[in-house]
């Protein structure tokens, strides 16, 4: 390979994490509270009911009830939240390369099948940092839900403080607790969702007058960015349930005991907890992704090409 080529790959890896890191950001500070609900709803005990949330909710905007009330948790998210996506679709990017090695791409476009090949492997190095970062999220997120008595204190100050207790109560098995289910769901949900956005995005855009594609209008983009998040959150949401559950149990819990767990609790519904709010969120927080992942790689292009 010669190392003009090989500079321009490298030159266009650091694109993908950038531009990653910027639709990782828009992501969290849109979809951030629905998140809040969803974990809420997904390892509350029986009775916390979407109903209960939104009464207390018509306070968090003001003084709160609930420490930082619909930004609870924000702090993990925010901070893992660039090395996350920049990762993810960094890894989407190599994915496409590897693709590209083992299978034939015509005029420089990958089938669905491709696609979901490259967005499934993106979810692999991405999980060594979801993982802990999911973990500390969801400890954060549902430690609201308990009722303090007066003069007591929450359990974690902070993010780097749940680091300091899971490591010091179990190891770094602690703190990666839920990796394989974490893997599990970004897995096929990755496939799913960068298939679904590349196919919109293609069908959205315009064609010029040559033929070629034209330019995708930011509508359209947000527009194929939202369904993308939808496509991703339906076939992987019971995993995301166990995994929330599994993060957030006190012990040494299974995958195989939370999976028993759960459907005791109340059977195949008691998967699909916080369903509506995760279907929200996907849409204004992923199309909020795609906007600033498309908008950072057109200021690069400017500032670079």
């Amino acid at each position: 390979m010669a190392p003009s080529v090989a500079s321009k790959k490298s030159f266009k890896s650091l694109r993908d994490l950038a531009a990653g890191g910027v639709g990782g950001v828009c992501a969290v500070i849109v979809g951030h509270p629905f998140d809040l609900v969803k974990v809420r709803l997904q390892t509350a005990e029986k009775g916390y009911t979407l109903a209960r949330w939104m009464w207390c909710g018509r306070r968090l905007l003001g003084r709160g009830c609930e420490g930082w009330g619909l930004y609870a948790g924000v702090s993990a998210p925010l901070v893992g939240v660039t090395p996350m996506f920049a990762v993810s679709f960094w890894g989407y990017g190599i994915g496409k390369s590897l693709v590209q090695t083992f299978s034939e791409v015509k005029n420089n476009q990958y089938s669905v099948a491709q696609v979901s090949a490259a967005g499934f492997f993106s979810a692999i190095p991405m999980t060594l940092i979801t993982a802990p970062f999911e973990r500390v999220k969801v400890l954060l997120q549902i430690q609201g839900q308990k009722q303090l008595k007066p003069g007591e204190k929450p359990k974690y100050s902070g993010g780097l403080d749940v680091v300091r207790q899971l490591y010091r109560e179990g190891g770094i098995r602690s703190v990666f607790r839920g990796s394989a289910m974490t893997l599990a769901r970004d897995g096929p949900g990755s496939a799913a969702y960068f298939a679904t956005y590349e196919t919109i995005k293609r069908r959205l855009t315009p064609k010029n007058a040559d033929g070629l594609p034209g330019e995708l209008s930011l509508t359209a983009v947000m527009a194929a960015g939202g369904a993308a998040g939808v496509a991703m959150w339906i076939p992987v949401f019971p995993v995301d349930t166990i995994k929330s559950r599994l993060q957030s149990a006190e012990g040494s819990p299974t995958i195989g005991g939370t999976i028993k767990e759960v459907y005791r609790r109340g059977g195949v519904k008691a998967f699909f907890p916080g369903f509506g709010p995760a279907l929200a969120r996907a849409v204004p927080a992923n199309a909020a992704t795609f906007l600033g992942v498309e908008l950072a790689h057109k200021a690069m292009s400017k500032a670079f090409d």
